[in-house]
């Protein structure tokens, strides 16, 4: 389950590709079915972007990103609306499926 983290324009980044790296490894540790993340981190001016891309089991592709003055708070930001995104998949599969012993009913199909 490899993690990417790509940094541009940016001086003194290892602080930034160290804590985006964390994130990554508890999104992967709370998603078993995630195969692959990506974070791209992006300065221009005063600007602080960050992209997370993440790549999961079933041809599941989600992307979010921040932008703000502070980078910890842009990594954090686009890592929230990755895990939102990827929970509401994770219920949307599992609320649909049929449990074992179930009864359905005519109405329900």
């Amino acid at each position: 389950m490899p993690i990417e983290v790509t940094a541009r324009h940016m001086d003194g980044a290892e602080a930034a590709k160290q804590y985006a790296q964390e994130r990554s490894q508890k999104l992967m540790d709370m998603f078993p079915r995630v195969e692959h993340v990506h974070v791209i981190l992006n300065v221009e001016k005063h600007r602080h972007e960050a992209e997370v891309v993440v790549q999961a089991k079933n041809h599941i592709h989600i992307e979010a990103d921040e932008k703000s003055d502070d980078m910890a708070n842009s990594i954090d930001v686009a890592f929230e609306r990755a895990e939102k995104q990827l929970r509401k998949l994770r219920e949307k599969i599992t609320d649909h499926r049929v449990k074992p012993g179930e009864i359905v009913e005519k109405g329900d199909l």
